[in-house]
């Protein structure tokens, strides 16, 4: 288990505070933050409740062994595949709760002559790696064609829509930022 000092510093650094930040914060010297950090110090209860509290924290949280492991490897079990047989077209999500994280990955199957809805624009970076079949971007006004083992990569600035206006089946491997899938 990781020491408390390691801790806060992992919880400072995701939050992007600086040390001096977190000190002006909670009204104590970047020193004596860096002190606790090193665990050559260590706070009062009311102080380390005041660093938690900046730090979005709770201490059932902060305790939280389990919480604080990430899960790194997925299986197959833990896909999520969703069906729309109206709309000829599969989805399956790699990682369950990619959507709360800032990347998104899925694997789109569309059938022969069918399409994904349209996107509105948004700030996301959008990869699309053609795994099988052809697949074709629209992109605003343009249009453009990938084959398997190609790629799209685009920021999402403008409307968007990814189809199979072909013979076979397509499957796309799309890997998202700011989850708008």
């Amino acid at each position: 288990m990781n020491s408390i000092g390691y801790r806060i510093r992992k919880l400072r650094i995701q939050k992007g505070l600086t040390q001096e930040e977190l000190g002006e914060r909670t009204d104590l010297s970047k020193g004596y933050i860096s002190q606790i950090e090193r665990d050559l110090s260590s706070p009062s209860m009311e102080t380390f409740f005041d660093i938690l509290q900046v730090l979005g924290c709770s201490a059932k949280d902060f305790f939280d062994v389990e919480a604080e492991e990430q899960q790194i490897l997925y299986t197959k079990e833990d896909q999520t595949l969703y069906e729309e047989t109206d709309e000829f077209y599969k989805l399956n999500w790699l990682v369950p709760e990619s959507n709360e994280k800032e990347m998104e990955s899925l694997i789109l199957t569309l059938a022969s002559k069918s399409s994904y809805k349209t996107f509105a624009p948004s700030e996301s970076d959008t990869l699309c790696y053609i795994l099988k079949g052809k697949c074709k971007l629209t992109f605003g006004s343009k249009e453009f064609i990938a084959q398997e083992a190609e790629t799209f990569y685009f920021t999402a600035t403008d409307e968007h829509t990814l189809s199979n206006p072909f013979d076979e089946e397509c499957q796309v491997l799309i890997i998202a930022t700011n989850s708008y899938l």
